[in-house]
């Protein structure tokens, strides 16, 4: 199971490490400790977590802007079958899904929680893994 620490979860959702570290007081996030002692957060609870502060209510309109060209994000669902996949992922606020084969999934080792980066280039979303 992927593990993430703090700052990479505060990256990942688009809040400061400060804001993190809250949820985790709260109970929002669980924790456990890495082997080096550091506080880690299982990544399914990164997803859970991302997808909650995608969902919040935000004030005043969003701003009208185009995409970069590749986003991090973390992957929040899987349905696959024997040939394709669909993986849902959140990237910041955006929701992104991208079909890919089932083959993809696997040599990537892609499972909800995963750390990726969703490449966009007009309706063609690609996901590969950051280095």
């Amino acid at each position: 199971m992927t593990h993430l620490r703090v700052s990479e979860v505060a990256q990942l959702v688009g809040v400061s490490s400060d804001t993190v570290r809250r949820a985790i007081d709260a109970g929002a996030l669980s924790t456990a400790a890495d082997n080096h002692g550091r506080t880690v957060v299982p990544g399914v609870d990164v997803a859970r977590y991302a997808q909650e502060l995608a969902n919040l209510p935000r004030g005043g309109e969003t701003p009208r802007n185009s995409a970069r060209n590749q986003m991090h994000g973390i992957v929040t669902e899987i349905v696959m079958d024997t040939v394709m996949a669909q993986v849902s992922t959140q990237c910041g606020p955006f929701r992104v899904v991208s079909l890919l084969s089932a083959e993809s999934v696997r040599e990537m080792g892609l499972d909800v929680g995963s750390v990726i980066v969703a490449g966009i280039k007009a309706t063609h979303v690609t996901i590969g893994l950051p280095q």
